[in-house]
């Protein structure tokens, strides 16, 4: 997808098959028409997601309409986020077309609060909505106070690594000795990346999938990124995206990596045959990895905190203004959105909370992954969670700027030379941001 990183399409198909009262609609929504629509003399609340959220995948829409039997939520899901936010942006300016509720990834946030707020429920007086880790809610609110999405989930990061392909190269397996290896510097990683290759007994894996998650995490860890707080881009001189620059065109230029960009063809058969011995992944990413690398490779992965805590993702929920069914909307969003729900998306599909509530409770705070050798993942995560700064600058075209990066580093990768690289990313930056 354009947005990888937002959990991708990754079907889950066992799982989404049991969620079979849902609706997939292509047509009108209930905003269409300014009344509410109605079926069977139910209330429909129609929502527009994108990749994978949860929320079909668990079953959480079904008991929703269990214990409310006069609503019935009819769910239109894009398979990848670029297409679906396409469409968003269509909508939004023809007025038409709007779901009752759509989702909002973290990357186009800052854009829809400068641009389209007027187009939003105001959600600032909600119930919990002050549980939130410090920094979520901030993404989604203009400055005149207004809050146009409630949080879903977060994207914290760490570490994904093959135990038995970092054995054959001499490394640690155990996953604290692992994180040892590159504790608070992601240079490390590279350092631990340079000995597998020398070491390593099959040369035809390759130490980690690609060094765009390398870029990302450093880039995700900082409080400023490609904006300042003005709204001004400061990526050519901002010292944080120079270094990750440099840092991940070097390992791209090593011979370190599979040259496999995350989500993209040949990463997923990737996966499946152990090409790679290492992934940065966000929380979100596990499930994917778990059905893309298939039974045959459970108990093989492992998961080690990362050098630095990062965020990578993550999502909200907004309720259209000119939705008839405003008030059912609001309600159905603050209930998918409370901590025990965030709780329950965490045990099924390892979507991370971003409530901070949700996080101390003992289902995401204890949870481990079997198919990650039993791996802490509600500790490792939620330590990551917490290093996140609590004030992130974010910008109107983060994501396009990301993906931007994630193609030059790929460039380098494929054998460009890194200065000309960076110059055509720099290029096609100033082309989006015109």
């Amino acid at each position: 997808m354009g947005l990888a990183r937002h959990r991708s399409g990754s079907t889950f198909a066992s799982v989404t098959a049991a969620a079979v009262t849902l609706v997939l609609v292509a047509g009108c929504s209930s905003g269409d028409s300014g009344k509410a629509t109605t079926k069977d003399g139910k209330t429909v609340i129609s929502m527009g997601l994108f990749g994978v959220m949860g929320y079909e995948e668990s079953g959480l829409l079904d008991r929703y309409m269990e214990e409310n039997p006069d609503i019935t939520i009819e769910a239109e899901v894009a398979g990848d986020e670029q297409t679906y936010y396409t469409a968003f942006q269509t909508h939004l300016a023809a007025g038409s077309g709007l779901k009752d509720i759509q989702g909002i990834e973290v990357g186009r946030a800052k854009e829809l609060v400068d641009t389209q707020a007027d187009k939003f429920t105001d959600l600032s007086g909600t119930e919990g909505i002050d549980g939130y880790l410090p920094w979520k809610s901030n993404q989604v609110t203009a400055e005149d106070g207004k809050v146009i999405g409630l949080g879903t989930d977060i994207g914290p990061m760490a570490v994904c690594y093959r135990k038995d392909l970092f054995a054959q190269a001499g490394l640690p397996t155990d996953r604290e000795e692992v994180a040892n290896l590159w504790a608070g510097d992601w240079a490390k990683y590279i350092e631990a990346g340079r000995t597998f290759k020398e070491k390593s007994k099959d040369r035809k894996v390759s130490f980690m999938d690609t060094s765009t998650g390398l870029f990302n995490a450093m880039v995700y860890g900082a409080d400023k990124q490609f904006y300042d707080e003005s709204g001004e881009l400061i990526y050519q001189d901002n010292p944080v995206v120079k270094n990750a620059w440099a840092l991940a065109t070097d390992a791209a230029k090593s011979g370190m990596t599979a040259k496999l960009r995350q989500f993209q063809t040949g990463w997923d058969p990737g996966l499946a045959n152990s090409t790679f011995a290492s992934t940065v992944c966000p929380a979100w990413m596990l499930a994917h990895i778990s059905e893309k690398a298939g039974p045959a490779n459970k108990g093989k992965w492992d998961i080690a905190k990362a050098p630095k805590g990062a965020n990578w993702g993550g999502a909200f929920l907004g309720v259209m203004e000119k939705s008839p069914v405003k008030q059912e909307a609001r309600k159905l969003v603050a209930w998918l959105t409370a901590p025990e729900q965030q709780a329950y998306l965490f045990e099924k599909l390892s979507i991370f909370p971003s409530s901070q509530k949700a996080i101390d409770l003992p289902a995401v705070a204890n949870g481990t992954s079997a198919y990650f050798s039993d791996a802490p993942i509600g500790r490792i995560f939620g330590a990551a969670a917490k290093e996140i700064p609590a004030e992130q600058v974010l910008g109107r075209k983060d994501a396009g700027i990301k993906d931007t990066f994630s193609a030059g580093i790929q460039l380098v990768e494929q054998g460009r030379d890194a200065d000309t690289a960076w110059d055509t990313t720099d290029e096609r930056i100033k082309k989006l941001t015109r």
